[in-house]
């Protein structure tokens, strides 16, 4: 496991990233994106087991995650530049996966927060990836407008820095009741003991966004489901959702499929699905998560024909 800085393009803020290449050349490049509040040191067992099989993988902390904070004051923080630096972000080590491995395909993985981040990007440079995942996507939510102009008034009132614990609970607090029984805080996001352990400590991931980064998560949300602008270059790409059964921020069957027929709404023509029956949010840290590994592997070989 590698790391590497590389300058945003939007204004300079330092991304920290890590790469995971098997020794021999490359198969692909698996570009990685991670969730809201949490960062990349967490997708380090599933590049390994990637690149243990042919593929390297590549991924950076979110502005406002991880490693890529000027302070930690600034985690849940997106600064001025929000959503679109943060899709810029990606352009910017889409670009030095390119100088580093120049002649292989590039497949976007983005999960959660992420999902939505790559579906954006792809949105604008579809030219610039040979497929796309989209795990554990969230819903798209009716009251994204209200929860962006309430973000606005905490931010414009009692400064952007600050932390709405009123919009984390109107975001999330519905998303444990499932759970309830197992009276363990952040039941949803997976069932594997172990790792929600480690998530429910991890000081990287239990914090609650700030203004910005609500205002700017719900700005997100409605660019990469806004049907309009987008500039489709590469309509023939594979296009692939993945999700839980059990997650509750998809929603509804009938939500989840919207989400997916939108991708085949705006252009694109190889669009599929596959909901893992019992898994929650995280399917790639879930109990039974060897299934899905074996499955991205085997969704990766099955686009190399």
């Amino acid at each position: 496991m590698e790391t590497f800085t590389l300058k945003a393009s939007a204004d300079g803020l330092d991304l920290a990233g890590i790469v995971c290449a098997p020794a021999a050349t490359p198969k692909a490049v698996v570009q990685m994106v991670h969730g809201m509040c949490e960062h990349k040191e967490r997708y380090e067992p599933l590049m390994e087991y990637l690149a243990a099989n042919g593929y390297a993988c590549v991924m950076h902390d979110h502005r406002g995650h991880g490693a890529s904070v000027k302070s930690p004051d600034d985690l849940g923080y997106m600064d001025k530049g929000g959503w679109k630096a943060l899709v810029e972000d990606i352009r910017v080590v889409n670009d030095w996966i390119r100088q580093r491995f120049p002649s292989e395909r590039i497949i976007l993985f983005g999960h959660s927060m992420g999902s939505m981040a790559v579906r954006s990007f792809a949105k604008r440079y579809d030219d610039r990836i040979d497929a796309l995942i989209v795990c554990g996507c969230p819903v798209d939510n009716p009251a994204k407008g209200a929860g962006k102009a309430l973000a606005w008034i905490f931010g414009t009132t009692r400064g952007w820095h600050y932390r709405p614990h009123l919009l984390q609970k109107m975001s999330f607090g519905a998303y444990n009741k499932p759970f309830s029984g197992e009276h363990t805080r952040s039941a949803w996001v997976c069932s594997d003991p172990e790792a929600l352990a480690a998530y429910n400590a991890d000081p990287l991931c239990q914090y609650v966004f700030t203004a910005n980064g609500f205002y700017n998560l719900m700005g997100l949300m409605q660019d990469c489901y806004g049907p309009k602008g987008w500039v489709l270059r590469h309509p023939a790409i594979p296009v692939r959702f993945i999700s839980g059964e059990k997650d509750p921020c998809r929603g509804t069957d009938k939500q989840f499929h919207a989400a997916v027929d939108l991708m085949r709404k705006v252009g694109y023509s190889t669009v599929s699905f596959k909901v893992y029956p019992g898994m929650r949010h995280e399917i790639h840290n879930e109990t039974g998560r060897d299934q899905v590994w074996r499955d991205l592997l085997q969704f990766l070989e099955d686009i190399r024909v």
